[in-house]
């Protein structure tokens, strides 16, 4: 069964104002004290919660698992003791895929963040976003490659599903996921054409970085790649979620789709043809829209329901779901999200019920830390979100 690991990007903010603090080189040392780090390979260890671009940000990431209750586990364990470290010096995480409310974001410390800045300028220097990241194990470059190429329609899915990014710079954006146009600013972020072959891939990969424009392979930000560090194939497309249990769910599909990608490919099915444009398109219907407007269908790259498009994805990886034991949490979790809405509804409701957008930061922060959602609030959102588009 194929492996699966998650990183976090979590926000720090204030208690009470829920305004983004510079202070994850505080958090990290309190992780430090704590001991905050776990066993890997060996007798060598890694430290769990690591720095980010931004000094408002801390990431964690899982260890691979197989079984997605055990992902449930890590993610929760990692949520709580990240809220721990980050009350010793005074801060909340957030699972927030951008901040509620304005800032000015600091640049982490380092040759790379540096470079960044240097670099991208006010790209990188705006870029407080918080994504959630799916690894997926893989036998070899050659089959992650035809995964790549086979995954390609359906990432905006994932998208519309985890969008929890409505708010930026103290302003509804009008997206679910603002997160995913500020991310795509950046010159490798997006949806990749049909490579082919590893060879192809590794081709492009060299070439770019030949440019000058990156400054190394990590920065190949493509919507999906081979991991640079892991045996693994890397879904980037979706924000941090606000519930524990939706990054297990994307998981759980994006496993699906892996598998019946390697499949199809062992199979000798080719990939659709469809062109990168024409996902750039879906990418940002899906940004736009979240879970409360249409999405494109992914076979077809027509106007759908959302609840249309989220069960084509469904149908599509059912049969990898299934050998995996992973049906049953798909179906539930699947019906949960598509009644009760993703962050970015949470998040909308919540401003229609505390009236301020530093409540909703804390609030948010809260039910990171696993208290329970305000599901009538969000319902509330959810129809006048819709109404409005």
């Amino acid at each position: 069964m194929r492996s699966v690991g998650v990183e976090e990007e979590l926000l720090l903010v204030d208690a009470r104002s829920g305004e983004p603090l510079a202070l994850s080189g505080a958090v990290l040392a309190a992780a430090d004290r704590a001991g905050g780090q776990r066993p890997e390979r060996g007798d060598e260890e890694r430290h769990t919660f690591e720095k980010e671009l931004q000094k408002e940000q801390l990431e964690f990431a899982t260890k691979p698992v197989t079984e997605m209750g055990e992902l449930l586990e890590e993610i929760t364990r990692w949520r709580a003791e990240a809220a721990r470290h980050a009350a010793s010096v005074g801060a909340l995480v957030a699972a927030l895929g951008t901040s509620p409310l304005s800032v000015r974001p600091s640049l982490n410390t380092g040759k790379r963040y540096e470079w960044l800045g240097e670099q991208f300028g006010l790209t990188a220097q705006e870029q407080l976003t918080c994504g959630c990241h799916v690894h997926v194990s893989v036998d070899s470059d050659e089959e992650g490659v035809a995964v790549l190429d086979r995954i390609r329609p359906w990432l905006p899915v994932l998208t519309a599903m985890s969008a929890n990014s409505p708010f930026w710079q103290g302003e509804d954006s009008g997206y679910g996921s603002y997160r995913s146009r500020v991310w795509n600013r950046l010159p490798s972020a997006g949806p990749t054409d049909v490579f082919g072959s590893a060879d192809r891939y590794h081709e492009q990969v060299r070439a770019m970085l030949d440019t000058g424009v990156l400054r190394d392979e990590a920065m190949i930000y493509f919507d999906a790649r081979l991991s640079a560090a892991y045996p693994t194939v890397e879904v980037r497309v979706a924000d941090v979620c606000l519930e524990a249990s939706t990054p297990v769910l994307l998981a759980a599909l994006v496993r699906g789709l892996v598998e019946t990608a390697a499949r199809a490919w062992r199979d000798g099915q080719p990939p659709a043809r469809i062109s990168t444009g024409m996902l750039r398109v879906a990418a940002w219907r899906a940004a736009r829209s979240g879970l409360d407007g249409p999405l494109l269908d992914p076979r077809t790259m027509r106007e759908t329901p959302p609840a249309a498009a989220v069960e084509a994805l469904y149908a599509h990886v059912r049969e990898a779901l299934a050998d995996h034991g992973d049906d049953e949490r798909v179906r539930d979790g699947t019906g949960r999200l598509l009644e009760h809405g993703n962050g970015a509804r949470v998040q909308r409701g919540l401003l229609g019920a505390e009236g301020a957008l530093g409540a909703v930061a804390t609030r948010c922060a809260e039910i990171t830390a696993g208290a329970a959602i305000e599901v009538s609030s969000a319902r509330r959102s959810g129809r006048r979100a819709e109404e409005q588009q």
